[in-house]
């Protein structure tokens, strides 16, 4: 005999809360919290290239660079991610409240 799990739901304050003192990384999507597993050495060797060419290309642009680390609400979606890159138009827009995560459409 299994018992079925129940789903816990968060609101994006309950994740934030959590998240900001957690030793590790987690994506929220639509009220789920959910392990960020870390890349392999290509992967990230991928993305310190991509990076580097972007942050080249972009230079006296009105756009900012970010690589692994930098959290990102999209609200329209109801997800808190760290993309592996992402170009942001500046002036940075941040999450409502918060200092530490931009927001995207």
């Amino acid at each position: 005999m299994t018992l079925a799990q129940e789903t816990r739901y968060y609101s994006p304050q309950e994740y934030l809360e959590l998240e900001v003192n957690s030793e590790i990384r987690h994506e929220y999507i639509n009220g789920l919290i959910i392990h960020k597993t870390g890349g392999t050495p290509n992967h990230n060797q991928l993305a310190g290239n991509f990076y580097a060419m972007l942050n080249f290309a972009l230079k006296r642009q009105p756009y900012q660079v970010f690589v692994t680390d930098q959290r990102l609400w999209i609200p329209t979606r109801k997800i808190h991610t760290y993309p592996d890159i992402m170009v942001v138009k500046t002036p940075l827009e941040y999450e409502q409240g918060r200092k530490d995560t931009l927001e995207g459409v």
